[in-house]
Formats: C-alpha cells, structure tokens, sequence
C-alpha cells in the first residue's frame, strides 16, 4: 500500500482485527500487477489464425473441462474447440463431469491418446497434479486454463483473466460509489478454497479498501456474513435468501462471479430490496449480468473474464511451444477491465453462449 496516504482512525474502523490482518497482508501474497499487465498484452491473440513455421496438419489439441453444465465452460470449450479446428488441428474433448475422479480419468484419456498439448481446467488445485506428471512422463506440455494448480505439477503456463487486477478494479468503483456512507456487506463465494474464487476476493477487499485509505484516510469495511454458492444460481438463490434473513440490514453484496449472484437477484428481488441492495462482481462478463448492468441500478459492475480470449490464448500458447518458444511466464493473463453502465453495451451481446 502507498505510504503517502493520511493516517486511518482504528475507532472508526468496523472489521474483526483478524479481517483486517488479512487485508493488509494480502500484498504479499498476490500476484503482482505490474507482471499482469506485461503479461497480458503479450498474450492477447489477434484473429483465429496462428502463425506457425511448422505444418500443424495431424496435430492433436485436448482439453479437459471440469464440466460442460455452466455458459462460461460451454464458450470456453466453443473457442478452444474452434480455434484449434481453424488452425487445421485436431481437437480432442473430456468432461470431467463435475466429479474429480471422472475428470483424472478424463486427462488419462487424452494423454493415451497422443495428444500433442493438454489444455487442463482443474477441478481441484491439488488433485490433478498427478495427472500433469503423467503427461510430462508422455512428453505432452500442459496448459492450465481458467483455474489454478498447485505450483508442484508440472506445466509450461496458466492462461486466465487478471483475477487480482478485476477485482480490485470493481472494489475502487464501489468504495467511490458509497463514499462515506456506511457498506454493510454480503459476500457471495465460491467454494471453499478455489484459488481463483480467493484471488477475486482478494482483489475486491483491497480495491475497497486501498480507495477508502486514499479517499478518506481510513478504512470502514464492515463484512456481515460470507456464504458459499458453489458457483451456481441455485446456491446463489439459497444463500441470499438466508443472508436476508440473518441480516436485513445488508446493503452491498460483493461476489466472485457474476454466476454466483444471478439466483441471489431472484431474492432480492423477492424481498423488495431491489432499491436497497447494490451488487458488485469481480467478475466474469456474463452477458445476463451485463443486462441487469445496462437495464437496472441495483446492478453496478462486473469485470471481463472472457472465455473466448482466454481459448484463443490457450490454442495460441500451444502452437507457439510446439515451435519452439520456451520461455513462457507461469502465469499469463489477458488485460482487466471493469464493465459499468457506461461501457455495458458495447461489452453485450444477446447471443453469446455465455
């Protein structure tokens, strides 16, 4: 955190010690952005088609997916799927069907089968490692896509949106939207310990809060509860109807992913506090919630988490190992960006799958 901002009063301040320890720890744990943004311009793909100085007729791309059933894993496959066909390759698929062992048996597969890469979207950040020894064992390079890894398996990259920059993008413009006025916050996660989910959460409490200590010279972050959604508008549902319950009084909701809120909108709405409650994603660009962003107030922000980039970039950083380039970063990102009221509509598209 910058040194030159005022100093903060701690009686003002209405976050358990723990919380804030956290918060003001999280620097040194975090990606750092300066890395994101060098990252992310040079993984940005240009068209569909690759450059290549090898012939990649016969050439096999796999992808493993932990499930097919959500919009986002749907366009993500379509783009992989797409890009690698349009660069005369052959693209083989897996499902892990939402069931860890489907999905390590999934990658054994694909790797029996020769592919020449593995684009990998972990389920689990540990229980795939095995699988990426077996394919380096294979002479297959692994590309983790999406999610995270432990940083003990064995892969040449991770290929996803800026998840740290995103979310303190979306914190920044909440923290300026209240100002003074008091943030009872609901926060809508995940799953327990997704490191994804965790680096989004991350990124929205330090964008709160880095703009509060600029602002106003102090940190006023009051988060009443935290429930899990499992990423789904069931769970989003069913975890905002009990936050209604134990605590009416909330009046933010901050979420990790846009699909994590969509059912939580159903309550809200439900209860008539559709003028009451402001909700703000860290990400993903769900073109359902750039509708509400576009059409309603109680809607503020979202960030780009764009499957399509993110495909294109995965099939793109494949080729380029198979030619030779072998001085990939361990992480690679394609460029954050924050979609409000202003800028929704250029961002929306009503026939997109996700």
């Amino acid at each position: 955190m910058k040194t030159k901002y005022s100093k903060f009063n701690l009686k003002t301040m209405r976050i358990p010690l723990a919380l804030l320890l956290v918060v003001f720890t999280f620097n040194s744990c975090a990606e750092q952005l300066g890395d994101a943004e060098s990252t992310s311009e040079s993984s940005e793909t240009i068209g569909d088609i690759i450059t290549s100085e090898i012939d990649l007729t016969g050439k096999k791309i796999g992808y493993c997916s932990p499930s097919l059933n959500a919009p986002y894993y749907q366009a993500l496959w379509q783009s992989i799927k797409s890009t690698t066909e349009k660069n005369g390759m052959q693209f083989l698929s897996a499902d892990g069907q939402d069931d860890i062992n489907k999905q390590i048996a999934a990658v054994e597969d694909l790797i029996t089968k020769g592919v020449d890469a593995l684009l990998l979207n972990p389920k689990d950040p540990d229980a795939l490692v095995g699988v990426t020894k077996l394919a380096k064992a294979a002479g297959i390079p692994v590309f983790i896509i999406d999610s995270s890894i432990n940083p003990s398996a064995e892969f040449v990259t991770t290929i996803q949106s800026n998840n740290l920059a995103n979310g303190e993008l979306a914190g920044e413009w909440l923290a300026k939207k209240f100002g003074n006025k008091p943030m009872n916050i609901a926060l809508l996660s995940g799953n327990a310990g997704n490191p994804v989910g965790l680096t989004r959460k991350q990124g929205l409490l330090q964008g709160i809060t880095e703009e509060q200590l600029r602002t106003q010279g102090k940190i006023n972050l009051n988060v009443k509860t935290q429930a899990y959604t499992d990423w789904s508008y069931a769970g989003g549902l069913k975890a905002m109807e009990d936050i209604l319950v134990a605590h009416p009084d909330v009046n933010v909701v901050i979420t990790e992913s846009d699909v994590c809120v969509l059912g939580a909108i159903k309550a809200i709405k439900q209860a008539g506090k559709t003028d009451d409650i402001l909700i703000v994603a860290g990400a993903d660009g769900q073109k359902e919630a750039i509708k509400y962003i576009m059409e309603t107030d109680f809607y503020g922000c979202t960030a780009m988490n764009s499957p399509v980039q993110i495909g294109k970039n995965a099939v793109k950083f494949a080729v380029e190992y198979m030619n030779g380039r072998d001085d990939f970063d361990k992480k690679s990102y394609t460029a954050p960006l924050l979609i409000t009221k202003e800028n929704a509509a250029k961002y929306y598209n009503p026939k997109a799958i996700f």
